[in-house]
């Protein structure tokens, strides 16, 4: 069970723009922006910081069984509105105040986000607080796996809480947030925004149907780029190169005035994708379809296409 007490928030300012400084001032990449990302030597020498709060995001069962010391458990179902008929939709701002209100995250805070699976979980809360424009959240190169390969201190107990205000902007600019009725309303324009499906080459094609879709198969002249093949996925577990990561989306065009969509099966994956367009690549106009395979492949005006059959269910 976690720790928790009730206090007043705490706005300081000062401590959360000298971590800011030090962050950036010690990461050192090719990247466009690493503004949102942190290497693990950076956080080892943060980790007794007041103003920052780092998130443990996988199941509660991984967190207790070892997670990064002094992190906080949070996992998708706590960042999920549940008022649709399906699942996997952004959580509201009031929920999302309540859920780092609860955490006891401060407004003045950076959030430290990782988990263990190339970033892939990090990145939707990354991009949830983007579109709420919370900017100071940075994801853990590696996550996990990279803590522990430099002898980050692991912890299995919970960490105490102390209860804050936490409250978001007013106004949200929503900017990397992407409707159905957008994309049904693009599909018909001249110059179409490119539309990329960050899912596996089987759900691509229409072979693989996850649980929660109604049917196989991808948005009309989709692009197929797997999200994980921007990762280091099977040893690292950190994000490729920027000179790698050029080629791999190398058929996406930077000057397209009608920008690029990512999409994938419930929102998650495609953050990521969006994540790495704009941040690591400098893309200006990338848009994430939140509701995704899982909203589209609901609704009777959605078109579709496929190339197999699908076979696999899971």
């Amino acid at each position: 069970m976690l720790s928790v007490l009730v206090c007043a928030c705490n706005f300081n300012k000062e401590s959360a723009s000298s971590i800011e400084t030090e962050v950036v001032a010690q990461e050192s990449t090719d990247y466009h922006s690493t503004v949102h990302l942190m290497e693990v030597e950076t956080l080892k020498g943060l980790l007794n910081q007041a103003a920052i709060k780092i998130i443990d995001f996988r199941r509660m069962k991984a967190y207790d069984m070892g997670h990064i010391e002094g992190a906080l458990p949070m996992w998708r179902h706590q960042i999920e509105d549940t008022s649709y008929a399906y699942g996997g939709m952004m959580a509201s701002k009031e929920q999302m105040e309540d859920l780092l209100s609860g955490l006891g995250i401060r407004n003045s805070d950076t959030i430290i986000v990782y988990d263990d699976r190339g970033s892939c979980d990090a990145a939707r809360l990354w991009w949830i607080l983007a579109n709420y424009d919370f900017n100071s959240v940075k994801i853990v190169n590696g996550g996990l796996d990279a803590w522990k390969e430099i002898g980050g201190a692991i912890s299995t107990e919970a960490t105490e809480i102390v209860a804050t205000n936490f409250t978001l902007p007013e106004q949200s600019s929503l900017k990397y947030l992407i409707t159905k009725e957008d994309i049904l309303g693009s599909l018909t324009q001249i110059n179409r925004p490119l539309i990329v499906d960050s899912r596996t080459e089987d759900e691509f094609s229409g072979k693989r149907r996850k649980k929660g879709a109604q049917a196989g198969g991808r948005i009309p002249e989709s692009i197929w780029i797997d999200w994980a093949a921007c990762m280091d996925f099977t040893k690292t577990k950190k994000f490729k190169s920027h000179k790698e990561l050029v080629a791999l989306y190398k058929d996406l065009d930077m000057k397209n005035e009608q920008g690029i969509i990512a999409y994938c099966h419930s929102g998650v994956r495609s953050a990521h994708t969006t994540f790495v367009l704009t941040q690591l690549l400098g893309y200006k106009n990338v848009r994430n379809y939140d509701g995704s395979w899982t909203e589209w492949s609901v609704l009777e005006e959605s078109p579709m296409e496929k190339d197999s059959v699908t076979t696999i269910f899971n």
